[in-house]
């Protein structure tokens, strides 16, 4: 089967590889009112395979660029099946591949999809191709899903739904209702209605624990304290888990108090540090200075009194210069 698929797909993009066989192709086998939207022209060969490993043993895909006739860009997409059965997901399989230029056209730089029409061109031995190459009947229930697919996907855009709207939703309007207004209000002004819906609609312990740190954690909670205490005295079934909550958060904070402690500790011995090692620096140098003055002022005074006709011992014994020096002084005085 491999040799015979090789074959196929050689002959294939022998001639498809070839713009003037590509065009007469496309030009014959579109359907028409996509072809007169189509600029042939324009049509050039475009590098890649989208072709998952596993399936490049069943169809060979050649991918050309052209321009609409209104002068944006587009995709035609070729493929062909060397099964000699058909493959009852084709459809499907074209639409992932169409799917992949697209994201790779993204990836070139642009803002906006391109049109790429999918083509089958089908040689296998059953005849005529048996399934519909339209990719809703892929699915089970064709019809719902053309309901979903053929107009706008549903958003839940929260930021538009006013707050005693979301507070209908019974048990999502709670998450709902602090994911509105979790970057844009201080959480501290809605206690009364977090407790309200705490009480209509209970959540488990985890959840409720998991939603009071994200408050408290990614929230702008003016006063967690007062937070905590407004949902424990406003709700009954969850009043020991905010003490938990308050408990922890509190060790949390004790904890950052220290790390913060040492951390400011760590800094401040740096600065130390820098300081005892500039004023050590400013003595050594001021030191320094003063041998060498003292030095330069015991060789002035042993010339002086060796120029006067001076013994070398009285000279050595008033200026304390050793006896390397006082030779070098001695030789150079006569």
């Amino acid at each position: 089967m491999t040799s015979t698929l090789s074959h196929h797909d050689h002959v294939f993009k022998k001639f498809l590889g070839d713009i003037a066989v590509a065009r007469d192709f496309l030009e014959i086998h579109l359907p028409p009112h996509l072809r007169k939207r189509c600029d042939f022209g324009t049509l050039a060969m475009a590098s890649g395979s989208f072709i998952e490993d596993d399936l490049k043993g069943q169809c060979s895909d050649m991918l050309y660029s052209m321009k609409t006739t209104t002068g944006y860009d587009g995709y035609v997409y070729c493929l062909i099946e060397h099964q000699s059965r058909p493959e009852k997901m084709m459809a499907f399989r074209l639409l992932r591949y169409a799917v992949a230029a697209m994201q790779r056209h993204l990836e070139q730089g642009n803002d906006q999809l391109p049109v790429v029409i999918p083509l089958l061109f089908y040689h296998g031995t059953t005849s005529p191709y048996p399934y519909s190459t339209k990719w809703l009947d892929c699915f089970a229930e064709p019809e719902l899903a053309a309901t979903v697919y053929h107009q706008a996907f549903p958003l839940v855009d929260i930021t538009t739904i006013a707050d005693d709207e979301i507070l209908t939703h019974r048990r999502v309007a709670l998450l709902e209702l602090v994911q509105k207004h979790i970057r844009t209000r201080d959480m501290l002004e809605l206690v009364n209605e977090l407790a309200y819906l705490l009480e209509q609609w209970a959540v488990p312990k985890e959840q409720f624990r998991g939603l009071m740190y994200y408050i408290l954690e990614r929230g702008n909670t003016s006063n967690a304290e007062q937070f905590l205490q407004g949902i424990a005295t406003r709700t009954t079934d969850y009043r020991e888990d905010v003490m938990t909550i308050a408990e922890q958060l509190e060790a949390k904070g004790e904890q950052r108090g220290i790390q913060l402690g040492e951390q400011r500790g760590i800094e401040k011995g740096i600065v130390l540090g820098r300081q005892e090692g500039r004023q050590e620096g400013r003595q050594e140098g001021r030191q320094e200075g003063r041998q060498e003055g003292e030095h330069s002022a015991s060789l002035k005074i042993a010339r002086q009194l060796i120029a006067n006709g001076v013994d070398r011992a009285i000279v050595k014994m008033s200026t304390g210069l050793s006896d390397d020096e006082l030779a070098s002084l001695f030789d150079d005085s006569h």
